[in-house]
């Protein structure tokens, strides 16, 4: 069985990032000189994905312009031999489908998710937060390691999860290995999700990170699932999954992998930053540029 289906949840209000996300999608922000989401669906590219569906929601259409054909942009570069900003133009997804579902409500990621069902039909599928960028050099290889374990177990769900230390903890949901487990081993089952855990309480240190691969039955594990504040959480869901005992594994990134995500501003700053004093072209004047805004010898 090949995988080839992906879900990008991208209906979020963005609330801990206005006013730069009042009127357009944080998704869209920029990170270096692509938007966040430009980095994710070429993820998704790059391990053969083939079908990708976007949720969307209020005031998300700049993700759909995003991803559409310019013509009249394309013929104005060619008219004018401006080929470097032509090849700039190409996501490198040029195999992908692109479909839109909107989100009626922002009822949280597990709603989202549910509108995925008909799409997905009976195959597993990925999901990729199109808030947070994997990276490995050019581009991870962690989805395709996600979709190998997911079929090797025959897996109902199967979760990436990075080692976070204890003031992160809070911050994410964090899974608790199953008994006898090796939590060493790149890939192992787990028993439950703790949601945004105390040190004291957290049952790990290794928390969700923005990439699954789910089978159609958490669409059942997701109807079953309450609302907690008016959202229906997907690590409720996934806890749900384990309760019904369906099979639930993780697979950590390695350590030369890295999430960089745009949660809040400090995060989508040091991301920026991060891409910025990377880029090939720029990268050496914005070192230099930040030694001096520093104080620093240059």
């Amino acid at each position: 069985m090949i995988i080839e289906k992906a879900v990008i949840p991208v209906a979020g209000l963005g609330t801990r990032l206005l006013p730069a996300s009042k009127s357009q999608p944080k998704e869209m922000l920029p990170v270096g000189r692509k938007p966040v989401v430009q980095y994710v669906v070429e993820e998704l590219a790059h391990q053969g994905l083939r079908d990708v569906l976007f949720i969307t929601g209020w005031k998300k259409r700049a993700i759909e312009d995003h991803f559409d054909e310019s013509p009249e942009l394309v013929q104005r570069l060619t008219g004018k031999s401006q080929w470097e900003l032509l090849d700039a133009l190409d996501p490198k997804a040029s195999h992908l489908h692109f479909f839109y579902a909107r989100q009626k409500h922002p009822r949280g990621l597990g709603d989202a998710i549910l509108y995925a069902e008909h799409f997905v039909a009976e195959s597993p599928f990925v999901v990729a937060l199109g808030d947070a960028i994997i990276q490995y050099r050019n581009y991870s290889d962690l989805l395709r390691r996600l979709m190998g374990v997911h079929l090797k177990h025959n897996a109902s769900a199967t979760i990436a999860v990075e080692e976070v230390p204890d003031e992160e903890l809070g911050l994410y949901g964090v899974v608790k290995p199953k008994e006898g487990a090796d939590p060493d081993a790149e890939s192992f089952e787990i028993e439950d999700v703790v949601e945004k855990p105390s040190v004291e309480d957290a049952p790990s240190h290794y928390a969700i990170s923005a990439r699954y691969v789910f089978s159609p039955i958490i669409f059942r594990a997701l109807r079953q699932t309450g609302q907690t504040e008016g959202e229906v959480g997907l690590s409720h869901a996934i806890r749900q999954l384990i309760r019904m005992g369906a099979p639930v594994r993780c697979v950590k990134l390695k350590p030369e992998e890295t999430r960089y995500d745009i949660g809040n501003f400090e995060t989508y700053f040091k991301t920026f930053i991060h891409f910025a004093i990377h880029d090939k072209e720029c990268g050496p004047a914005i070192r230099e540029f930040i030694r001096e805004e520093m104080g620093l010898d240059v």
